[in-house]
């Protein structure tokens, strides 16, 4: 009678595991965000008290699910770990913000606007720009850049600079 419980109790407790996993496995592209790196930041002088940051980067959606950009801010943390909120740049504007400041180079990527489609398992290079009140060297002693993207149904995905 022992052996057959404890025999019972294995199979029952594989017979979990199995499911356990198979629920797992069938649900890994369920999860809505994105995921990526930022490949290369520039900073300009605006006047004596604040700066611009545009920011290039490139993102994946590991998801099975579109991904549609809701909000995208832009924060700054310095080396003592205070984060700078800034104001994003329109993509009208930051084609004329190109214009006018030439110390910027060129615009390679397209601006990651409100109302982006994001097609799963897809990859794509993008940008934003960023107004903060802050001089050029606080922006270029900084610590890291954190982008936030926000979806339209709520996650909140996360890409940080290093």
């Amino acid at each position: 009678m022992n052996n057959r419980f404890l025999v019972a109790f294995g199979v029952g407790i594989a017979v979990i595991a199995v499911a356990v996993c198979g629920i797992l496995y069938m649900q890994r592209g369920a999860r809505v965000g994105v995921t990526g790196q930022i490949l290369k930041v520039r900073t300009a002088p605006l006047d004596d008290n604040s700066s611009v940051a545009v920011i290039d980067f490139r993102f994946v959606n590991p998801a099975d699910v579109v991904f549609v950009v809701h909000t995208v801010s832009v924060l700054m943390e310095d080396k003592a770990g205070t984060q700078y909120t800034s104001s994003t740049i329109s993509d009208m504007d930051a084609t004329r913000l190109f214009e006018g400041l030439p110390l910027l180079g060129q615009k390679y990527n397209d601006t990651l606007v409100i109302r982006d489609k994001i097609p799963s398992r897809a990859s794509m290079d993008r940008m934003v720009a960023a107004r903060f009140e802050a001089p050029e060297s606080k922006l270029e002693s900084r610590k890291r850049f954190l982008i936030r993207i926000e979806d339209v149904d709520g996650p909140v995905s996360e890409l940080s600079e290093k």
